[in-house]
Order: structure tokens, then sequence, then C-alpha cells
């Protein structure tokens, strides 16, 4: 009688499976993100808000972010991950739903409100997860793809917010990401995986790296929080108001100007990550401080495009956006990944807490409504010049940072090896 041989299927490893779903929720982040700034000049045509209010909408969620965040930090290094961050996908997509209700200004504030309480779950918890599945050489590499999710939101994010909403009315693109959103959340209750705390880390753990006053002392991860601080200053300006800066100073219309910022958006966005990570990861094998150079280096290149742009004649707006925006996201796996190394599984949660509690403080919690209170008083283009300041006094923490770049080296004290088999 034949005996009949069965063969296994091949199936999804968990890390794979929960990094796939976290890009996807990732993504819708961003979405959610960036709709208003592609819509946000149809609002002003309804209700007659000024720029400094219109601003202060997207302070209104990185003010929550901020707020929760400590909270979720700590709860990220005491308790599971994968409920808390479920949760937090309901939250925003719910809120996200909830526009259709909105018809005043402060409704939309509290609907921003709510986002920025959501988001600062996922926020925390997403990088702290990817590094317990990936040692510190690999993190650059997968922390770079994970990020990819960014710029190609962010570009889903402006069209959707400039076309949909010249269309249907402004409230209709905000819908985007609601149902997505429950959706992805419910695919990663069944599918994603809770892995080990520390289960990958082989950089010793020192008190500096795994305790949480140690935090306050460790310099590796203080010179990447404020450099990417001041970033973050000039990234939520420039993404808050670039589509409006279009619109008044290169005479595109609001359709127009939120479907070209997308598109330079996802093109620069892919491309300068993809990049960036890769010239990390392989100048990592010669040079363990290849994190905070390479993100030194983005911030140097992207500051004569934009100067460009702002101050440079209309018709080479576009182009210099082009090139800005390009280096600009050579940075975001390194950065990133440096801050995730800086630190120990112990307090990882908590660090990246500290981390996003600083940066939108310092940088993209105010940046949108200081841009608008300054346009207000002079124009926009004089007001956008001020994230040319803060991305000065980026290039100069991130340098002093490289200094500070821990070693990698494995449980043993000897140094890591280069090809993680």
């Amino acid at each position: 009688m034949a005996t009949t041989v069965q063969t296994a299927r091949p199936r999804l490893s968990p890390a794979l499976a929960t990094l796939s779903l976290l890009i996807c929720l990732n993504l819708l982040n961003y979405i959610d993100r960036y709709i208003l700034p592609g819509a946000q000049s149809l609002i002003q045509k309804e209700y007659g808000w000024s720029d400094e209010r219109i601003g202060a909408l997207t302070t209104a969620l990185f003010v929550f972010y901020m707020l929760v965040a400590p909270l979720t930090g700590w709860m990220g290094d005491h308790f599971r991950r994968k409920p808390l961050i479920i949760g937090g996908a309901v939250l925003w997509s719910l809120a996200t739903l909830a526009t259709a209700w909105v018809h005043s200004y402060w409704a939309l504030y509290a609907r921003h409100a709510l986002v920025g309480v959501g988001e600062a779950t996922f926020g925390i918890f997403a990088p702290a997860v990817i590094a317990d599945f990936y040692p510190e050489r690999d993190r650059n590499r997968i922390l770079s793809i994970f990020y990819l999710a960014i710029p190609l939101g962010a570009a889903l994010g402006y069209i959707a917010g400039g076309n949909l909403g010249s269309m249907f009315g402004w409230r209709a693109p905000f819908f985007i990401c609601a149902i997505p959103g429950l959706l992805v959340a419910a695919l990663y209750w069944a599918f994603g995986t809770e892995p080990e705390r520390g289960g990958s880390d082989h950089v010793r753990s020192t008190r500096d790296r795994a305790t949480f006053r140690g935090l306050f002392t460790n310099r590796a991860f203080l010179t990447a929080t404020f450099g990417l601080a001041m970033l973050t200053f000039a990234m939520g300006g420039i993404s808050a108001w670039i589509p409006q800066f279009l619109e008044r100073f290169a005479g595109l219309s609001t359709a127009k100007a939120g479907t070209l910022v997308g598109a330079i958006t996802v093109i620069d966005g892919l491309a300068g990550t993809a990049i960036g990570g890769w010239i990390a990861q392989r100048w990592l094998r010669t040079n363990h401080r290849a994190l905070y150079l390479v993100s030194f280096w983005s911030v140097v290149l992207t500051l004569p495009c934009g100067a460009l742009v702002f101050f440079g004649p209309h018709s080479w707006a576009v182009p210099a956006l082009f090139a800005a925006e390009f280096f600009l996201f050579l940075n975001t796996g390194p950065l990133n990944t440096a801050i995730v190394n800086s630190v120990s599984a112990p307090v990882r949660a908590t660090a990246i807490s500290v981390n996003l509690f600083v940066i939108h403080f310092f940088g993209d919690t105010f940046s949108p409504q200081i841009i608008g209170a300054v346009s207000d008083r002079s124009n926009l283009r004089l007001a956008l010049g001020l994230t040319l300041v803060s991305l000065v006094v980026s290039a100069v923490i991130l340098g002093t940072g490289a200094r500070f770049a821990p070693v990698l080296e494995s449980a043993d004290g000897e140094p890591a090896q280069t090809d993680i088999q």
C-alpha cells in the first residue's frame, strides 16, 4: 500500500509576521497624521480660522501624545505590549471615524487630542518589539524597512487630504484609515507575536543603559534624542505648512500642492530612507559611529536645499524641495536605530517614551503653531526660515553625539560579529 508523504507548508516566521503588521499600522498612523496638512486650506476656507489656530490642531495631537507617553513607556516595560498596541490602534481609528460629527474648532481639536493618545502607544511599543526580535547590528536594516511607512503614509495623507477633500469635502479623507486601522488591529491580535524581552540584545547592560536614572547620564541616548528633537522641529513645521507655502508662493491649487508634496514625499521618503539605511549598514562594518554620522550628514546636506526652497526663486522651489526631502530622509532608520541601541531591554520602552516626549516637546508639538503665529505677523516664507535654524542646532548635536556611540559588543565583552547568521 502506497504511503502518502505530506509536505509541510512554509510558515511565515513570527518576527516577519509581526513586523509586517506593525508596518501596516505605521502606514495608517502616518496617513491619518498628514491628512490635515493636505486639507487644512479647505478647512480655513470654510471656517476662516487663522494660521495660528490651524497650527494649534497639530499641537493638540502632540501635547496629548507627550502627556500619555511617560505612562505608556512604563507600561511597555512591565506589561505585554501586544494588547497595548491593539488598544491604541482601535482608539485612533475610532477617533478618525468620529470626524463625521466634527463641526466646530474645539470638536476638531478634541479629535486630534484623542488621536494623539492612541498614537502614543504604537510609537513607543513598535520599535521596542522589533528590537526584541533582531540583534543590534541588524536593527538599522529592519527599522529602516519599518520606517519606509512614514513617507508612504505621509504622501497618501497629503494626496487624500488635498484631492478627496476638494472633491467630497474636507471630512471625507479622514475616513481613509479608520476601517483599515480596525482591520489591521484585528489581524495583529490574531497573528502578532510578543517576543522575549531583551532576547536579541548583545551589548552589555550598564547602569546608564539599563536604568531610568541612567538615561539622564547616557550621552549616546541624550545626543541622539536632542539631535532628533531639533530635526523634528523642522520636519514638523515643514510638513504642516509646505502645501500652503506652495499655494501662496508658487501659485499651485490646493489639490495640486497636496499631490505634488505627496509625490515628492513618497519618492524621496522611500529612496532616502532605503539609501540612508543601506549606507549606515555598510558603514557600521568599519565604524561603530556610522548611525550618528549618517544622520549628521543628512542634516548638513538638507540645509542649503531648504534655504533655496524658502528664499530662492519661485522656479527653484519644487526642485529644491525634492532634494531637501531626499537628504532629510537619509537619517530616518539610522537615527531611530541609534536611540534603540543606546539602551537595554529593561528600560527600552521607557527610553523611547522619554525620547518621544523630548522630540515632540522641543519639536513638532509647537513648531506648526509657532510658524503659524510668525506667518500671521510677517509671512509664511520668513516663518518657515525658523526651521533652518533648528537644523543647524541638530547637526551640531548629532556631530557631537558620534563620539558617544556604543561599540556593539557581544554578551561576553568581545566585539560582536559583523555579520549575524
